[in-house]
């Protein structure tokens, strides 16, 4: 009887670390691998960067904690915003993004 019980027990236990160890990552894995990563370079497109530094037609633009080369159809300064519209390998094409003014009223 106590025989039965310590192999029903050691063979619970087993069974319970190939599920935690083997099909759970699996599952997750699974899961995981069907969602979009946020960082990946496409996800880049559409966002807005800063021009850190810049000479004719290509530069260097700031965006998600890195610096990225960049080039774009027209000149840009330091500190402008850039909206970026392609990526190509390691190199960003990019556009002066819109400037947004706010008013400020008095009461």
């Amino acid at each position: 009887m106590v025989k039965e019980i310590i192999i029903a027990l050691v063979a619970g236990f087993i069974l319970f670390e190939l599920i935690e160890h083997v099909v759970f990552p699996l599952v997750w894995s699974f899961i995981q691998r069907r969602k979009t990563s946020i960082c990946d370079v496409s996800s880049m497109i559409g966002r807005v960067s800063e021009v850190k530094q810049w000479q004719d037609l290509e530069g260097k633009i700031f965006i998600n904690g890195e610096i990225w080369n960049a080039n774009s159809d027209f000149p840009l300064i330091h500190g402008d915003k850039a909206t970026i519209e392609r990526v190509e390998g390691f190199v960003l094409t990019v556009k002066k993004a819109p400037t947004v003014f706010h008013s400020r009223r008095k009461k």
